[in-house]
């Protein structure tokens, strides 16, 4: 297989999100969330990048600040699944940027158990931060929204397997379906708000933190069945992000964007 089986060249930025400002969940490490603030401040954003993890928050905030000198990089630590801390979270976001006009729903935590094994705090904690913690972030940017009075755009990350079944995952892929119901529904009640709600679903996208959590042969076999017969790259998953989040999409609200060809 030739071409795409190839990972092309990240593009760089065409100042589709100058002058905009961003918040971005679960942005720390080497994962989606972080290619996101990359890809989101490479098209001109000023950016905060949260994180539970204060350690690697710190690490990726200095590196994207040297990165992108001309740009505001600050970070906040957020736990998704405590609702006192995403409110102030979107509070110390419009604090430290002076506005919100983007907020990106990436944390998610996954596992692979099956279900005759599963166990009430493995179900609950993953549809605590992948489902609830969405929630709550988008209840909280919805009501900054609402009182700002100018829009703007919650973009969530959603997973194929909220469309498809997959052994081991039926917590994870349970919390994604409510993911991306939970934007059909939303985008329709913020219309009136002049806010844009969309999600992506990846399918797989190579990062360190995935290889450490799944096994290497899982992840062969699952970049094996994509078309391009390779997983994606965050920075890939990061730039239709940046598309939903920018006025080329100014007419596209409560959709899912597959990023895969793994649709169903």
């Amino acid at each position: 297989m030739t071409g795409l089986s190839t990972v092309p060249a990240e593009p760089p930025g065409h100042g589709l999100l100058i002058g905009r400002c961003a918040v971005v969940t679960a942005a720390a490490g080497t994962g989606i969330g972080s290619a996101t603030a990359r890809r989101l401040l490479a098209e001109g954003a000023d950016v905060l990048v949260s994180d539970w993890h204060d350690r690697r928050l710190d690490a990726t905030r200095d590196q994207l600040a040297a990165e992108f000198a001309d740009r505001r990089v600050v970070s906040a630590i957020c736990d998704v699944s405590d609702t006192a801390a995403v409110d102030t979270l979107i509070d110390a976001t419009a604090a430290q940027l002076g506005r919100i006009d983007i907020v990106v729903n990436n944390a998610g935590l996954g596992g692979e158990t099956p279900v005759v094994d599963m166990t009430d705090e493995q179900w609950d904690k993953v549809l605590d931060i992948t489902l609830n913690g969405t929630f709550r972030c988008t209840r909280a940017a919805l009501r900054y929204f609402r009182a700002a009075g100018h829009g703007g755009v919650i973009v969530n990350n959603a997973s194929v397997l909220g469309w498809r079944a997959q052994r081991g995952q039926a917590h994870y892929a349970a919390a994604k379906a409510g993911v991306m119901a939970l934007t059909r529904c939303s985008a329709v009640e913020a219309a009136e708000l002049g806010v844009r709600i969309n999600a992506v679903a990846p399918s797989i996208a190579k990062h360190a933190f995935l290889a450490k959590v799944t096994s290497e042969e899982l992840l062969d076999r699952l970049a094996a069945d994509e078309a391009y017969g390779r997983a994606a790259e965050p920075w890939e998953v990061a730039a239709t992000i940046a598309m939903l989040a920018s006025d080329y999409t100014t007419y596209l609200t409560g959709e899912v964007v597959s990023v895969s060809s793994q649709h169903a």
